[in-house]
């Protein structure tokens, strides 16, 4: 099997993965409640709603977990909680203020690990449960966690991505996967103050004016987020397969699927890029850059010998459809 056709497959696979597929679900969703709408906030398609509020922004976010999800692994998925809303609060730029969370379990039982979960990510990360809503009478298992967070005048979006910019990839590579899911956890055990510090850089690069663009890289994959990412600034890029930070031994097909607990993809200007790999070098997380962004609006991936392949044509198929023209919208 040639190269050229093992890079077409783990294209495919790219776009058929579940992480992605999900993602797909957001276009109708976008298209049915009139989002594409203009209004105070941030474009719909970022990690956080960002409405200014005089000298800055607040940021409100929400993730919900499948069942699945927290049956298999109660205290990881409560952990979760916490640990995805405040990556949400960073790759905008901002710090969050507190967290509130809706549950619903079969008896106090089965909620127990669930808060357990909850309650040490937020005192690791030093963010409050201010409330929520609580059911301990149901059927099946479910979760859901929003954030408050607040960010400056100098957001970090997923909507300024510019032809030129270096895509870089940040991810915390002293973790493990809590196998046979796809999770990267570099969360649990470290120390809060470790983890509190590595957040901060995002919100620092954003202030800095060292940023312009960025996402944090969810159950989509490395890849994945990055097509949201284009898709949103309406541009396209080249990812180097081989430039993606990736622990020893771990198979790219399989990587390219994980969710890690730290990682984010950054769209900077490349005279800012030295500056922001040394900020993540001296907090020992790993950063490269991955490709460039170009004004192609296709995204492709690329093999060590110089093979490419097409993942999305965003003129072509949306994705989200949050990267779209008026008059495409209406197409």
């Amino acid at each position: 099997m040639t190269a050229a056709v093992d890079l077409q497959a783990l294209a495919g696979q790219i776009r058929d993965a579940r992480g992605v597929s999900h993602k797909r679900d957001i276009d109708a969703v976008v298209t049915r409640l009139g989002l594409g709408a203009r209004h105070d906030a941030v474009p719909v398609g970022d990690d956080c709603a960002a409405i200014p509020d005089g000298d800055g922004h607040l940021l409100f976010a929400i993730e919900g977990f499948i069942e699945s999800f927290v049956t298999a692994d109660p205290y990881f998925a409560g952990y979760c909680g916490i640990m995805v809303n405040l990556s949400d609060v960073a790759a905008m730029g901002g710090r969050p203020l507190a967290v509130v969370d809706a549950l619903w379990s079969r008896d106090a039982a089965a909620a127990d690990p669930i808060l357990a979960g909850l309650s040490d990510a937020a005192a690791l990360y030093g963010v409050p449960v201010v409330g929520g809503h609580t059911n301990t009478r149901s059927e099946t298992g479910n979760l859901a966690v929003a954030v408050l967070g607040r960010a400056g005048a100098r957001l970090l979006t997923s909507f300024d991505a510019a032809p030129g910019d270096d895509l870089v990839a940040v991810i915390d590579l002293r973790g493990r996967f809590r196998d046979p899911h796809p999770y990267w956890d570099a969360s649990t055990g470290s120390p809060g103050d470790r983890l509190r510090a590595d957040l901060a850089l995002l919100p620092g690069l954003a202030e800095d004016g060292l940023c312009r663009a960025a996402k944090d890289i969810s159950m989509a994959g490395v890849v994945g987020t990055a097509l949201m990412l284009l898709e949103c600034s309406k541009v396209g890029a080249v990812i180097d397969l081989a430039a993606i930070p990736r622990p020893d031994n771990v198979p790219m097909a399989r990587w390219l699927t994980a969710f890690p607990s730290y990682g984010y993809l950054l769209s900077i200007r490349p005279a800012d890029t030295p500056a922001v790999l040394d900020r993540f070098a001296a907090r020992g997380i790993t950063a490269a850059i991955i490709g460039t962004v170009d004004a192609s609006r296709v995204a492709r991936i690329r093999d060590a010998g110089g093979e490419e392949a097409v993942v999305w044509d965003f003129v072509a198929s949306p994705l989200i459809g949050c990267g779209r023209d008026e008059a495409e919208a209406s197409a």
